[in-house]
């Protein structure tokens, strides 16, 4: 099984940035306990700060992998072209927050990438990410 995770902007600040709300272990750390615990997942990790480069990625795994775990970050409220990329491909894309984007500021609430994607994870920090894989390996039935 192959699942690809995809962070936007300002997420390979994670360790760093706003500890209170993103934790203090960065991603990297996080990643390698991640595979750990998965080791029938091949997981491939992909982060940018360009939303083009985000789509470009999307499209590039998107019809080719088993599934896609997606935090869109800061583009999840502003870009309709992300929503769209989501759209157009076919392998199912789980959006992930770290934070509860929903108890948040009022314009975090609204997702251009929910609509397209088969489920949303907010607010459980990193295990997020984790929930995210152990519903692929079970809907794969591994």
């Amino acid at each position: 099984m192959r699942v690809a995770i995809i962070n936007g902007p300002n997420l390979n600040l994670l360790g760093k940035r706003e500890p209170g709300i993103y934790g203090t272990q960065s991603f990297e750390e996080f990643l390698i306990s991640l595979r750990n615990q998965f080791p029938g997942v091949e997981i491939s990790y992909y982060q940018s700060n360009v939303e083009g480069e985000l789509i470009n990625e999307l499209q590039r795994v998107g019809f080719d992998i088993d599934g896609i775990i997606f935090n869109p970050g800061g583009y999840t409220h502003t870009s309709v072209a992300i929503g769209d990329a989501v759209a157009a491909i076919k392998t199912p894309v789980l959006e992930v927050h770290i934070s509860n984007v929903h108890a948040r500021e009022e314009f975090r609430r609204h997702s251009y990438v929910s609509p397209h994607a088969v489920g949303v994870i907010a607010g459980l920090g990193l295990q997020g990410y984790e929930q995210a894989l152990a519903w692929f390996v079970k809907q794969a039935g591994l």
